[in-house]
Protein backbone atom coordinates (compact mmCIF):
# COMPACT_ATOMS: atom_id res chain seq x y z
CA UNK A 1 0.00 0.00 0.00
CA UNK A 2 1.27 3.83 -0.83
CA UNK A 3 1.77 5.75 1.84
CA UNK A 4 -0.68 8.43 2.29
CA UNK A 5 1.13 11.58 0.74
CA UNK A 6 2.16 9.46 -2.12
CA UNK A 7 -1.56 8.79 -2.71
CA UNK A 8 -2.78 12.17 -2.11
CA UNK A 9 0.07 13.55 -4.77
CA UNK A 10 -1.95 11.20 -7.00
CA UNK A 11 -5.32 12.15 -6.13
CA UNK A 12 -4.19 15.46 -6.60
CA UNK A 13 -2.44 15.28 -9.88
CA UNK A 14 -5.95 13.15 -11.18
CA UNK A 15 -7.86 16.37 -9.95
CA UNK A 16 -8.35 19.59 -12.84
CA UNK A 17 -7.00 22.36 -11.75
CA UNK A 18 -9.88 24.35 -11.18
CA UNK A 19 -10.87 21.68 -8.40
CA UNK A 20 -12.21 22.85 -5.37
CA UNK A 21 -11.59 22.14 -1.88
CA UNK A 22 -14.53 20.14 -1.60
CA UNK A 23 -13.87 18.05 -4.37
CA UNK A 24 -10.62 17.54 -2.75
CA UNK A 25 -12.45 16.63 0.57
CA UNK A 26 -14.45 14.15 -1.58
CA UNK A 27 -11.92 12.09 -3.04
CA UNK A 28 -10.26 12.37 0.20
CA UNK A 29 -13.67 11.00 1.70
CA UNK A 30 -14.00 8.37 -1.12
CA UNK A 31 -10.56 6.86 -0.65
CA UNK A 32 -10.77 6.32 2.87
CA UNK A 33 -14.02 4.77 2.50
CA UNK A 34 -13.07 2.27 0.07
CA UNK A 35 -9.92 1.50 2.28
CA UNK A 36 -11.79 0.74 5.03
CA UNK A 37 -14.48 -1.48 3.30
CA UNK A 38 -11.21 -3.19 1.87
CA UNK A 39 -9.64 -3.61 4.98
CA UNK A 40 -13.27 -5.31 6.69
CA UNK A 41 -13.28 -7.47 3.77
CA UNK A 42 -9.68 -9.20 4.72
CA UNK A 43 -10.05 -9.17 8.52
CA UNK A 44 -13.65 -11.49 7.49
CA UNK A 45 -16.03 -8.79 8.90
CA UNK A 46 -18.76 -8.97 6.13
CA UNK A 47 -22.50 -9.38 5.40
CA UNK A 48 -24.47 -12.69 4.10
CA UNK A 49 -26.72 -11.73 1.37
CA UNK A 50 -29.78 -12.76 4.15
CA UNK A 51 -28.41 -10.76 6.47
CA UNK A 52 -28.27 -7.84 4.03
CA UNK A 53 -32.02 -8.33 3.13
CA UNK A 54 -33.03 -8.67 6.48
CA UNK A 55 -31.43 -5.03 7.61
CA UNK A 56 -32.63 -3.46 4.02
CA UNK A 57 -36.34 -4.81 5.01
CA UNK A 58 -36.25 -3.61 8.35
CA UNK A 59 -34.96 -0.32 7.42
CA UNK A 60 -37.72 0.00 4.65
CA UNK A 61 -40.73 -0.79 5.92
CA UNK A 62 -42.81 1.96 7.08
Amino acid sequence: MQHVKEEMRHILEQLPDNATWDDVQYHIYVRQKIDRGLDDVAQGRLLTEEDFDRRMRRWLEP
